[in-house]
């Protein structure tokens, strides 16, 4: 490492996420003597400074490039929105940087596949940040399934579902910088984290349909308050039915606007030993379901570590630049999940069925 044997860290992008998740992770593993971080860039300069001094960064850029010209540096987090994700992330790995990329890995599966291919001939680690994975109770699921708890998954179901809940700051109602809609900004944590426990079986086939019933009406009741419902451009409702090489089938369903009694986020596993309900708004509900010694058995998630998932996140990813191992989440993975999204949106235009 370039930094007393730590790792150097640039931030590119220092909103919400980079100012609410990752140098708050970043500045706890500094007091612990694992990080520095070194710069941080963003497009608006007051957005940056504001940062520097909240985490006592040293050196502030407008233009990322020259974050990245920065020897001292060895990884970066990037935390623009969509459609800023490819390009910065090619552009550090051109400059030797390992790479954690916000989720989705970007707009779309075309994009995400060039930054991963970037990352192999840079020889460099590429993570997605897709958090839910390390949060403890779906560690524990995962320790379980893996032990075959739940034998041969054959069926999964995936909610990421507001009943209102439409972000209504940054561009995440405009398709062209975001991708979609709620399918692709939460809907993309559930599907990964369903994949993850499923063991990542291969997708063959996928259909869906998106609804954009709610976006562009005025007046719509909203937690976060009022959207611009004329430049809404994204689906508020999706659901998608995938297939695997194994026979494995899922179903998932997202929305920042339904009609629904509340909001659900959420992964259902049936499998030949045993299911599961694992309820991510509150881990008390959560049930493993099984038939033991001639009955059946319910079992609840009673009591879990306290784990901040954001922070084992960004944690993992600095652990393996320092010691030289994979990713946990790794661009392959994100790949695949933005491929099933794309898949998605795009069965919902044709009316087909669409062959991955």
């Amino acid at each position: 490492m370039s930094t007393n044997g730590k790792v150097g860290i640039g931030i590119i992008g220092s909103g919400g996420i980079a100012q609410g998740v990752h140098l708050p992770a970043y500045a706890k593993l500094r007091d612990e003597g694992k990080v520095e971080i070194v710069a941080v860039a963003d497009a608006n300069e007051t957005t940056a400074k504001t940062a520097a001094e909240k985490f006592i960064i040293p050196n502030v850029f407008n233009d990322y490039r020259d974050l990245l010209k920065l020897s001292e540096i060895d990884a970066v987090s990037i935390c623009t929105p969509n459609f800023l994700h490819k390009v910065p992330t090619i552009d550090a790995f051109a400059a030797g940087k390992n790479v954690l990329v916000e989720k989705p890995i970007a707009l779309n599966a075309i994009e995400g596949a060039e930054m991963v291919a970037a990352g192999h001939a840079a020889g460099k680690i590429l993570q997605i940040g897709l958090n839910l994975r390390f949060g403890a109770a779906p560690q524990a699921v995962k320790r379980m399934a893996d032990a075959g708890k739940f034998g041969q998954i054959y069926y999964a179901r995936a909610h990421a579902l507001r009943r209102r809940g439409v972000p209504s700051w940054g561009v995440f109602t405009q398709k062209d910088k975001q991708g979609g809609g709620p399918l692709i900004d939460i809907g993309v944590h559930i599907l990964d984290m369903t994949l993850w426990l499923m063991g990542h079986p291969e997708p063959v086939s996928v259909s869906g349909q998106a609804y954009r019933e709610f976006g562009n009406r005025e007046g719509v009741f909203n937690v976060f308050g009022p959207w611009n419902p004329k430049i809404y451009s994204v689906e508020d409702f999706a659901v998608g039915h995938v297939k695997f090489k194994n026979g494995a089938t899922l179903t998932l369903e997202s929305s920042f606007v339904a009609n629904i009694g509340k909001d659900e986020f959420s992964t259902s596993l049936m499998g030949t030993e045993g299911g599961l309900f694992l309820d991510l708004a509150d881990n008390t509900n959560s049930r493993i379901f099984r038939e033991e010694n001639g009955a059946l058995t319910d079992t609840s998630l009673a009591s879990l570590p306290t784990v901040a998932s954001h922070e084992q996140e960004v944690r993992a990813f600095v652990n393996a630049v320092l010691d030289g191992t994979p990713a946990l989440v790794p661009g392959e993975q994100g790949l695949m999940v933005s491929a099933i999204l794309d898949a998605i949106y795009e069965s919902s235009e044709t009316g087909k069925e669409v062959l991955l």
